[in-house]
């Protein structure tokens, strides 16, 4: 029997991180993250590129364009909602989640979803580098894993 997993090796090409400019504060962290997640595992500066958007609204258009742009092997994306009052919230973590999942559908290349949907400014921060560690950095880790994964997988590759 077979089994095959993606390792934690740099693979060629290029990452794009977008990153939404509402909840700076937060988004900032997990942008670092990410950025010190792909460098730990061997990805060098020069190939990461870092894209920034308004909110987590605009995230899938963009990652949808990177990814089908061909240049990236990988699209991270990076946000933070925090829910308030009213039904928005809902809204926005259901359109962004559902945008980002079908930009990589889509594009057939890892298009990760690094956004933190949490009840609280606390959430967010403990997500973002403190009690909970920083999703960024461990979103880089798969993101370099599903690369390598999709590169031993029949079919079209990226």
């Amino acid at each position: 029997m077979a089994e095959y997993v993606g390792k934690l090796t740099p693979p060629l090409g290029r990452f794009a991180l977008v990153a939404a400019q509402f909840n700076a504060f937060i988004v900032d962290r997990l942008l670092d993250g990410a950025r010190g997640g792909l460098s730990t595992h061997g990805v060098a500066d020069d190939d990461i590129d870092i894209f920034r958007v308004p909110g987590a609204l605009e995230l899938p258009l963009v990652a949808d364009r990177l990814a089908g742009s061909g240049r990236y092997v990988a699209v991270i994306c990076l946000g933070t909602i925090i829910k308030g009052e009213t039904d928005h919230y809902d809204v926005v973590v259901n359109q962004s989640a559902r945008g980002i999942a079908d930009a990589g559908m889509r594009n057939g290349i890892p298009v990760l979803n690094a956004v933190l949907t949490t009840h609280t400014l606390d959430q967010a921060i403990n997500r973002a580098g403190a009690k909970a560690g920083n999703k960024g950095y461990e979103v880089a880790g798969a993101a370099i894993e599903m690369v390598n994964l999709l590169t031993q997988l029949p079919g079209k590759s990226s």
